[in-house]
């Protein structure tokens, strides 16, 4: 039979996931839907490998090619051997031929080295570097690895995604007879180009990247020959050599409604303790859920279970067993409270920008003459993100909740504002703060840094997260339900508003829907009053329903 192709990102994704990529019976079992994220970050991912492209042609001249886009890939290997044979200093979009081992590829760059032969280069949307030295760089426009010195302000940030991806190219050219000699200067090399752009930052893969000091190269090797076995035991009906089991790579793979469904018929222990731990615990007899809630919570930890205590993960399992969401740690939850209070909630498409900023205003402390209505507040941008228009948007949300808590201020009442995983709000406020400065409305960074350190910004799911026990998952989506919310869209979810989204501004080329940014509005209306709701409820007598942990 054929060998099964692999591309690089096989070395580092789940086994599980391998096996179902390459199982022709696994071609009817359910899977998520594409998560529109996804083809958002390839756009992105593609426009970035242009522009570094751009530069190059400028910088090289004749002797840069580039692979046509277009035709299929063995029509596109075709043309990249030519560029090879003629001995293009540097070969832009190239396709490698299949390697007979089972491997398929392609690169950004291929530069050639003195004395012949190509060391490959990949274009990546993510920081590559931090303030430091050690890095050895070359500039973008001279992107030669025999050429690469020691950099003074740059140190390399561990990707291992990108070294893997390096040496599966660097076999690809050894196979098809296109890589340098060993004894060339700069053979043993694999560069990267980030999201910064202005310098190639070379890695040698001979070198110890890996614990127990393993090169990049025989991490590689150790992890192909691992995973073509598991795809090719797959493709031909053998036994399987990866079972599936809960890891964080679950939460956007496209298989894991069919995982999900065999992990919960076999009430696997993975579904409270996910990764090594569950491997731990399988080796010593702890299989099931049930397994786990039999163990005594007092006794010493049967095996390691970093993030949290040994009682803890014996309770998430009892808690699991009789259906429950959550448990508290302690008898009354304590949250920050205010005479006003406003709910965050930002939506934004992928890595673009943040189009909407909701909020809701209430008054615990009860309302004056004067006081602004209670009720939801939209700030939204309907232009395409990146747009400046953001800009305008933020600015206004920014200037109303400043006047919040001004008014507040001035009547000698005490202010709050709330939301749920303050990393993504605090990311684009920050962010908002910077790339629209001097736009009005839009505050000194310095401000928006004074506001989300202080005490009344509170962030909820730190709360859940510190005084409560969560047997299905910590999101808003799995909290707030019990605490009597629901959202009105039943296909309300983070994934399907970026569909709704790329239709509301018309990203695909249709006419803007309108009947999709009124979606949008009420999906981020309901997501602002669960975090209300959920943070009232944590306050009322109602919490005492909830079990406590220790009970468990």
């Amino acid at each position: 039979m054929r060998v099964p192709l692999l591309d690089a990102g096989a070395t580092t994704r789940c086994r599980r996931r391998v096996h179902l990529d390459h199982d022709p019976a696994a071609a009817s079992e359910p899977r998520a839907l594409p998560d529109p994220a996804i083809e958002q970050r390839r756009a992105d991912a593609r426009e970035h490998r242009r522009q570094i492209g751009e530069v190059l042609a400028s910088a090289q001249g004749q002797a840069w090619r580039a692979v046509p886009e277009g035709g299929g890939a063995s029509e596109r290997a075709r043309i990249t051997g030519e560029l090879v044979a003629a001995g293009a200093a540097v070969i832009g979009d190239a396709v490698l031929p299949v390697d007979p081992a089972g491997r398929r590829g392609s690169a950004e760059l291929l530069v050639r080295v003195p004395g012949g032969g190509y060391v490959p280069v990949i274009v990546v949307r993510h920081r590559i570097t931090d303030p430091g030295s050690g890095a050895w760089t070359t500039p973008l426009a001279a992107p030669f690895p025999n050429q690469a010195r020691a950099d003074e302000e740059r140190k390399v940030r561990s990707q291992p995604r990108d070294l893997l991806r390096l040496a599966h190219l660097a076999r690809m050219l050894a196979a098809a007879g296109w890589g340098p000699s060993p004894d060339v200067v700069g053979a043993e090399r694999g560069g990267v180009v980030g999201l910064d752009a202005d310098v190639v930052v070379w890695h040698d893969l001979r070198e110890a990247h890996w614990p127990g000091e393993r090169s990049t190269f025989a991490e590689y090797d150790e992890r192909f020959a691992d995973r073509l076995a598991v795809a090719l035991a797959a493709a031909t009906g053998q036994e399987p050599l990866a079972e599936p089991s809960r890891v964080l790579e679950c939460r956007r793979c496209s298989w894991w409604p069919t995982c999900e469904q065999r992990l919960t018929e076999e009430r696997d222990v993975s579904l409270v303790v996910r990764g090594d731990t569950a491997g731990a615990l399988r080796e010593i007899g702890v299989h099931t859920v049930d397994d786990l809630a039999a163990l005594d919570p007092t006794s010493e930890p049967p095996v390691p279970i970093p993030g949290m205590p040994f009682a803890d993960a014996v309770a998430l399992a009892r808690g699991w067993r009789r259906g429950l969401a959550v448990a508290r740690r302690v008898e009354a939850v304590p949250v920050y409270r205010a005479d006003v209070e406003v709910d965050v909630d930002m939506e934004s498409f992928g890595e673009s920008g943040a189009y909407l900023w909701g909020a809701e205003l209430s008054y615990p402390g009860g309302m004056r003459p004067g006081d602004e209505a209670e009720g939801y507040r939209g700030f939204a941008t309907w232009d395409p993100v990146p747009t400046q228009d953001e800009g305008r948007s933020f600015g206004e949300f920014w200037q109303w909740l400043s006047g919040i808590r001004a008014e507040a201020a001035a009547s000698g009442r005490t202010f709050a504002a709330y939301c749920y995983n303050e990393q993504a709000e605090n990311r684009w406020l920050l962010s908002s703060a910077r790339r629209f400065a001097g736009m009005p409305g839009v505050p000194p960074l310095a401000d928006v840094e004074e506001f989300i350190a202080a005490e009344w910004w509170v962030d909820l799911f730190a709360v859940v997260n510190e005084w409560f026990l969560c047997a299905q998952g910590k999101g808003l989506k799995k909290i707030a339900p019990v605490a009597g919310f629901s959202w009105r869209d039943p296909e309300a979810g983070g994934e399907n508003s970026m569909r709704w989204y790329r239709d509301a501004v018309g990203m695909d080329g249709e006419p803007p829907d309108a009947a999709q940014r009124e979606r949008l509005l009420g999906y981020n209306t309901d997501d602002v009053r669960a975090t209300r709701t959920l943070r009232e409820w944590m306050c009322s007598p109602a919490i005492r329903e909830v079990p406590l942990a220790s009970d468990l």
